[in-house]
Parts: structure tokens; C-alpha cells; sequence
């Protein structure tokens, strides 16, 4: 995974790219800047793309100015940066990677979407950037005399790195899983933990029978592998403290907003199955989350509509956002962004996903756990696949698809660029790097990754041009609905 410019990455947000005032050169500028950073990409890579795009979106214009860019350093012999030494050093040796440009407005529910896998839940409720998570400790409730100063909060940041073994085996795992998991490790480390402790006392044995001495010698060996597996216990310790705290903040957030209430509703609502429960209860009970998160879900909702609700319902929904605390700029965006795009196309389907729940988590869960999970809902998550890993899929494979036959084709190798959408190629592809313009998201990226799981062989690399929660998503939605 990837993220173009992080400094200034307000150029080529979403909000950017999709401003109604603004003008061509500014437009150009834009993309421009997404398309050095990709240039830059693929030399590191040292890999020329075959590009394929959707026609009269940005993605477009990149993947034009892309080509051009990677035509015309590679007419340069002498100057080019794909010459030969570099070309077969990546690990595209023999066959080249196909890039697909997609454009976030193909699919405006996902960034918005509540979310049930670890990683994904970590950069949605809590502060995550750059593989760092921000928590604020509280500490608790003293009952301090009337009038005392308030204790600090203390900031603690912890780094979530591939090197954290329980990060990489779990970031993709929902998270009551997660939950357990934690648990298991911490059992499994005070048992090692009392062993340590155990041979410490026998070592402490007086008098001279020959029964310790014998059990002396034994357990010398043991005390020793004991002491040199010590460096190896104290970093378990270290990653189940990061663990309890980070999942405990994160548990925090889904009790007192019931976000697994949430994150299955959208799912129900996405994947067009019945729903039990009005949208209008969720919206009005003022336990069920924050205003953004009602917010949120009414977005989905009208996203995925087939055809929108009508005024007087919308208007119904509207006085209870409004009454919710709401703010209604990022509806006035969607309104015109899907009175738009209905001219263009017919709306995305995800999938028909169903999530089983399993019945409270009380009952999975010991009770000497410290995860209090009562009244959460245990979901375990059927793998659908979300339209940019069908969008892949299909150019990937090479499989035709209504969706995805009209994609425009690009091939910087051949000499005359011509302007076709059938692809010479016609065998499928071992790598492939998805980029998504106007910005992605962990939720993606998981879903990629366990498409990915049951291809062998194949590789994917996921880039955006900036990555955003469902919070800074609704934050640049807002700001382009503002009158």
C-alpha cells in the first residue's frame, strides 16, 4: 500500500478534484502533481504499467498525462530512467504490472462506511497516521474532593509496524477475534511468565540431599533457556500492553456508539437485503452514536439507493439529522453529485454480503477476560468484494464485463499511442497496482488483501492520493456542499 504527497495533501484531496469552481489550469495542476508522484513510483518500481482507466472521470485525465509523461522518457534512450540495468532489478522481471486508475466517485459509500476489521476500526475511531496511533489515557475515576484540579490526561502514541508480529497476523481481523486473540497471548505469557518464577525458587533449594542436587543440574538447563527466552517475553509483554490498550480504546468507542449495530445496518443496506429496523429509529435514538455517525449511515443510505427517496421522506429524514445534531452540507454534495452521476451511469452494487451474527460475544469470551464485550455483537464477516477489487478483478483477469469493457487502454511501449480500449494483451496478469484518485481507505485496502489470498502467485499493490477516515471524508464532503 502507498499514499502519494502527505505534506501538502490538501492539492490533490478529494475536495480538490471535485470543487465545481474550479478551473482548468487548476485542474491541471492537480493532476499533474498526482502524476509525478506516480511517474516517480514506477521508476522506482523500475517498471513500465500497461493503464487501464475509466473514461470522463480524473482517473482519465491521470492515466493521459501518464502515458505521455512515460512515452516520452522512454523515447529518450539516452536520458531515460527505464533503462535495462533497472528494469529487470524489481520483481516484475519478465512480465509488466497493469495499473487500473479508478476514481473515488465510483464509489462514495465505502470511505463512509463503518467497519469491523482491526486496522480499519483503529483509523476510524481513533487518531492513526502514518502507522502511529495517538490514545489518551484516562485515568480513572477518582473521587477527587470538590474544586481539585481535574488530572491531566497522559497522550500515549504506540507504533503499529510491521514488525509487530500480532499486528500483522490480526490487523485484518474483525474484532471480536482480535479481542480474543489479545487474551490467549496474555494467558499464554504469564504461563510462561510463572514457569521463570517457579525454577527461581527451586534454584533457592538449601541442604545438600541428593535429590536437589540432581533436580540442580536439571533445572539448570531449564533455567537457562528460561533467562535467554527472557528478551523474547518482555517484547511479547510489550505488544499485549500496545494490544489491551489500543483494542480497549477501540471497544470503548463501538459500546458507546453502537457501532456494531451500524456496521451491520450498512451492510444489510449495501448488499440490498431487508432491514429489520426503520432508518429513521437509528437516526432518532439518541444512544446510537455521534451525529456523524447518523450521518454517515443516512449517506449510504441515499448512495445506495436505486432510486432516490422522495421529497416529503427526505424531508422527514432531514428534520431528524437536523434534530440530531447533524450538519446537512455533506447531503446537499451527494444530492448533486448523484443527480449527476445517474446521467452517467447506474449505481455500483457491492455485492450481496450478509453478516451471520453470532449471538453475544458473552458467551465466546471467558469470563476472566478483560474485555467486557457484553451486548456486542460477535460478526463474522462472508468475503464480498467491493467495486474497486471487481474493477481489478476483471481487468486483472482479463474477464469481460459490462463494467469494466469500455475502460480506456493505454500501452506507453508502443510507439504510436493509439487511442484503443482493446487491450493486445490478452493473457492475465500476475501484478497489478489499483490507485484510486481522490483518495482511499484501510477498508479497501483489507478487502484487496484477502482477494488477493486466494490467487497464488499474484501481487497487488493499493495507492490513493491521500488516505482518509470516514471523519475527514464527511469533513471535505461538508465543505463542497456549503452554498
Amino acid at each position: 500500500m502507498f499514499v502519494l504527497c502527505n505534506q501538502n495533501k490538501e492539492l490533490v484531496s478529494y475536495r480538490a478534484i471535485n470543487r465545481p469552481d474550479i478551473t482548468d489550469t487548476e485542474m491541471e495542476t492537480v493532476m499533474d502533481t498526482i502524476v509525478d508522484s506516480l511517474f516517480c513510483f514506477f521508476v522506482t518500481l523500475g517498471a513500465v504499467p500497461i493503464i487501464r482507466c475509466s473514461r470522463g472521470t480524473a482517473a482519465e485525465m491521470v492515466a493521459v498525462k501518464l502515458d505521455k509523461k512515460l512515452r516520452e522518457n522512454l523515447r529518450d534512450a539516452r536520458n531515460s530512467l527505464f533503462t535495462g540495468d533497472t528494469l529487470g532489478a524489481g520483481q516484475f522481471s519478465f512480465q509488466r504490472p497493469l495499473l487500473v486508475l479508478v476514481d473515488r466517485n465510483i464509489d462514495l459509500a465505502t470511505p463512509l462506511h463503518h467497519t469491523w476489521t482491526y486496522q480499519a476500526l483503529v483509523h476510524d475511531v481513533l487518531d492513526f497516521h502514518l502507522n502511529r496511533v495517538n490514545l489518551e489515557e484516562s485515568s480513572g475515576v477518582e473521587n477527587s474532593p470538590a474544586g481539585a484540579r481535574p488530572k491531566r490526561k497522559n497522550k500515549k502514541s504506540y507504533d503499529l509496524t510491521p514488525v509487530d508480529k500480532f499486528w500483522q497476523k490480526h490487523k485484518g481481523s474483525p474484532f471480536p477475534e482480535v479481542a480474543e486473540s489479545v487474551q490467549q497471548e496474555l494467558e499464554s505469557y504469564r504461563a510462561q511468565e510463572d514457569e521463570v518464577k517457579r525454577l527461581k525458587s527451586i534454584m533457592g533449594l538449601e541442604g545438600e540431599d541428593e535429590g536437589a542436587i540432581s533436580m540442580l543440574s536439571d533445572n539448570t538447563a531449564k533455567l537457562t533457556s528460561a533467562v535467554s527466552s527472557l528478551p523474547e517475553l518482555l517484547e511479547k509483554k510489550r505488544l499485549i500492553d500496545l494490544h489491551t490498550n489500543v483494542a480497549t480504546a477501540v471497544l470503548e468507542h463501538i459500546k458507546a456508539r453502537k457501532l456494531d449495530v451500524y456496521f451491520e445496518y450498512e451492510e444489510k443496506i449495501m448488499s440490498k437485503t431487508t432491514l429489520d429496523k426503520s432508518l429513521l429509529d437509528i437516526i432518532s435514538d439518541p444512544d446510537a452514536g455521534t451525529p456523524e455517525d447518523k450521518m454517515r449511515l443516512f449517506l449510504i443510505y441515499y448512495i445506495s439507493a436505486q432510486q432516490a427517496p422522495s421529497e416529503a421522506d427526505l424531508e422527514q429524514y432531514k428534520k431528524a439529522l437536523t434534530d440530531a445534531g447533524c450538519n446537512l452540507n455533506p447531503l446537499q454534495y451527494i444530492k448533486q453529485w448523484k443527480a449527476f452521476a445517474k446521467m452517467a451511469s447506474a449505481p455500483t452494487s457491492y455485492g450481496n454480503t450478509t453478516t451471520k451474527p453470532m449471538g453475544l460475544l458473552s458467551r465466546v469470551m471467558n469470563t476472566g477476560s478483560q474485555f467486557v464485550m457484553e451486548g456486542v455483537k460477535n460478526l463474522v464477516l462472508k468475503q464480498q468484494n467491493l467495486p474497486v477489487t471487481r474493477i481489478l478483478d476483471n481487468l486483472m483477469e482479463m474477464k469481460s464485463n459490462p463494467e469494466t469493457d469500455d475502460y480506456r487502454y493505454f500501452d506507453p511501449k508502443m510507439l504510436r499511442g493509439n487511442d484503443s480500449s482493446v487491450p493486445r494483451n490478452k493473457n492475465p496478469f500476475q501484478e497489478a497496482i489499483v490507485f484510486v484518485v481522490g483518495g482511499g481507505n484501510y477498508i479497501e485496502y483489507q478487502n484487496l488483501v484477502d482477494y488477493i489470498k486466494g490467487k497464488q502467485g499474484k501481487h497487488i499493490l493499493y495507492g490513493c492520493s491521500e488516505l482518509f477516515n470516514a471523519t475527514q471524508f464527511i469533513k471535505q464532503l461538508s465543505q463542497l456542499g456549503q452554498k
